[in-house]
């Protein structure tokens, strides 16, 4: 029960990384609130919860400004001033590369994965800073510290914007008690790899990593002393090349 102190809001709980990192937080005895745009997929997460307490969901666009304004104003209410935030709403497209990619996928791309990011985070600054403690942590991507043709051009510039984000609210918010991480998944068996221009083969998805895996690390950085900061993580299969 690492976390039965802890109020933690997830935004993109209803798949993927965001699903293991509520389910593992909740386990752990945390208050759990998480966001996405289908309350089904909300709701089968909250189902997956075993611990002491109840996953809480709310359906929110985490690009919109109003709707991340309403979500987190609902989940002050249901578990308090979040005192951990994990960005992890992310999306990519199949027609990435730049002679493919619609001006209106840029847009989509951009919004959600890193302007959503930074509506969250200015969201829960002010009671951090009121409390001098907190902990963000952005689920970005290798793509976000080493452009390649596989995450395709869009999705390239919104996690280098995401990484860039969680840098510079990191110097600026440390002299008030609060931490922000930057983690950086390789290849990760979650919903994205649907959008993939080649199909990825079931061998394949076995060999990389699983949800669970990076919310391990994402329940470690959140479980230091406060004293103790971890400004990034890559975390990646070990069949993956990072060079």
């Amino acid at each position: 029960m690492r976390f039965r102190d802890a109020r933690v809001v997830v935004t993109g709980g209803g798949s993927g990384i965001g699903r293991a990192v509520a389910v593992g937080f909740a386990q752990e005895g945390a208050k759990v609130a998480i966001c996405g745009r289908r309350e089904s997929l909300l709701e089968e997460t909250a189902t997956l919860a075993e611990g002491p307490e109840k996953i809480l969901y709310r359906a929110a666009d985490i690009a919109d400004s109003a709707s991340v304004n309403a979500f987190f104003d609902w989940a002050r209410r249901a578990i308090g001033e979040p005192t951990i935030l994990v960005n992890s709403a992310g999306v990519n497209v199949r027609r990435r590369s730049m002679a493919e990619l619609d001006p209106s996928d840029w847009q989509r791309l951009l919004q959600i994965n890193a302007t959503g990011a930074y509506l969250a985070i200015r969201a829960v600054l002010p009671a951090m800073r009121s409390k001098r403690s907190g902990v963000i942590v952005n689920i970005s991507s290798v793509a976000g510290k080493r452009a390649a043709e596989l995450g395709g051009v869009a999705y390239n510039a919104s996690k280098f914007a995401m990484t860039a984000l969680g840098t510079s609210v990191a110097l600026e918010e440390r002299h008030h008690g609060i931490r922000v991480t930057n983690i950086y998944p390789g290849e990760v068996d979650t919903p994205i790899l649907t959008e993939r221009p080649t199909p990825v083969s079931d061998e394949h998805r076995a060999k990389i990593l699983q949800p669970e895996d990076v919310a391990a690390a994402v329940l470690f950085v959140c479980s230091l002393p406060e004293r103790a900061h971890v400004p990034e993580l890559v975390i990646k299969p070990t069949i993956q090349a990072y060079a």
